[in-house]
């Protein structure tokens, strides 16, 4: 199965469509740029396990694409989009007060959660 631009497709579409796997042992592949630092493709490939195959192909390392063409991009995008589309790199939208980082490295397991709230 392959879903393109995984990075847009649904959590719950995603997973409705992994039992499809399920008797015949078929391969699954997520081709995407990132799309923010959420979702099942966000997870699978930051903390998916050593069963995936990794693969990134920044734009400027493919020479199909002129670099005039990238700095047109670049500018018509702006910085968070051509990081994204472009470069290949999980980024944060700018929208929310605290990033991503900065909420994963608040967490600890070794703090127990507070019941009923």
């Amino acid at each position: 199965m392959l879903i393109d631009e995984a990075s847009r497709v649904d959590d719950a579409v995603y997973k409705a469509l992994r039992p499809m796997l399920a008797v015949g042992g078929g391969d699954l592949w997520l081709m995407s740029t990132p799309c923010g630092r959420r979702g099942f493709f966000y997870e699978t490939w930051v903390h998916g396990s050593a069963n995936w195959k990794r693969v990134t192909v920044a734009a400027p390392d493919c020479p199909r694409i002129p670099p005039e063409h990238l700095e047109e991009e670049r500018g018509s995008m702006g910085p968070l989009r051509f990081q994204q589309e472009y470069l290949c790199q999980f980024v944060d939208s700018g929208v929310s007060l605290f990033g991503r980082d900065a909420v994963e490295a608040a967490v600890h397991d070794e703090v127990t959660p507070l019941k009923g709230f």
